[in-house]
């Protein structure tokens, strides 16, 4: 085929296609004529990528047919009714479907943790694998407490999200290993756990709870969520549930997105509190009450709007005009 002869001969069409793509208002007659030409069109660009690929002519035909299909089929604006939706039906339907994997880790870290000190607070050679006597003291002491005070406010909140927001997202980019989660979630789990035991052994456990629990509550809940979504992708390699195992790593991967995207603002809002309550001057109690408070809306939060979301068929993953078509599987 001479491809410049067949680029002269349809050029015509293809600048009238491209003529009726960009303008707005079309009449009927114009956008039927819009339709069969861009039928025509991508016929012509199947004809090109077989017989004669040239790039630039694909590249053109490409651009055209693009911005056709959009005129004809429409496109969506994101509007603020997309982002209510992501909040109040999507994020908490892909939190609720993930609880009982969330409450599980959050079981098994917390196991860790009090087993981490007690082995602290008991064995002195596990403290003194932490540290020479005078740095322990230091640190129960001063140190654990100026954590939470020795940078102003914002500048603290900013760099607890980013440090937590880098563990939740191993365990979510990873989560498919099924052994990096796991790892995070023990180190972690033992080194709090072994503060704790440091603490302790100085008289200081009323200290730890009073300036960890706060923030912690939420902090920690987040983490395991994070551990939970990665744990349940990893989950899905093993059973995919009935479905065929690219189609439920597809599924559960986009809500898993969707649970890492919901945890910036989870972090964000653990962060504020750990930057400006932990630290601040009112009464302890208070502050553990601000904290419960927290996670209190956050499990509220996921299961009266996560269930309801979920029972109306919700899962987290695309809405079905977003979506591409599924074949139906034998129940």
């Amino acid at each position: 085929m001479d491809l410049d002869a067949f680029s002269a001969v349809h050029a015509p069409t293809w600048a009238r296609l491209d003529e009726l793509s960009r303008r707005s208002g079309l009449s009927g007659a114009e956008a039927d004529e819009l339709v069969r030409l861009y039928q025509e069109v991508a016929t012509h660009l199947s004809t090109v990528r077989s017989v004669a690929p040239d790039p630039s002519v694909v590249s053109r035909l490409s651009e055209i047919l693009g911005r056709a299909r959009a005129a004809i089929a429409g496109s969506h604006d994101p509007s603020w009714s997309d982002v209510v939706r992501f909040l109040v039906v999507v994020l908490p339907a892909a939190f609720y479907r993930i609880r009982w994997w969330t409450v599980g880790v959050m079981v098994a870290f917390c196991a860790i943790a009090v087993v981490a000190g007690v082995n602290v607070y008991n064995d002195p050679e596990a403290l003194a694998a932490m540290g020479t006597p005078s740095q322990l003291k230091q640190y129960a002491e001063e140190e654990f407490a100026n954590y939470y005070s020795n940078y102003p406010g914002q500048s603290f909140a900013a760099q607890v999200w980013t440090n937590n927001a880098w563990i939740a997202a191993q365990c979510v980019a990873f989560g498919i290993t099924g052994i990096l989660p796991l790892y995070v979630l023990f180190q972690n789990a033992v080194g709090v756990g072994a503060a704790g035991g440091v603490m302790a052994v100085h008289d200081g456990l009323g200290v730890f709870f009073s300036l960890i629990l706060p923030h912690g509550l939420m902090e920690l809940t987040a983490i395991f969520v994070a551990g939970a979504a990665g744990l349940k992708i990893f989950w899905t390699v093993i059973d995919p549930g009935g479905r065929p195992r690219g189609r439920a790593l597809s599924e559960e991967g986009r809500s898993l997105f969707t649970v890492a995207i919901g945890l910036v603002g989870v972090l964000g809002i653990s962060g504020l509190v750990e930057g400006f309550v932990t630290p601040s001057q009112l009464p302890w109690w208070l502050k553990i009450v601000i904290g419960a408070l927290v996670l209190a809306a956050y499990w509220v939060y996921t299961i009266v709007l996560g269930r309801r979301a979920v029972a109306d068929g919700e899962t987290g993953d695309l809405r079905a005009d977003h979506n591409v078509d599924q074949l139906p599987l034998a129940a």
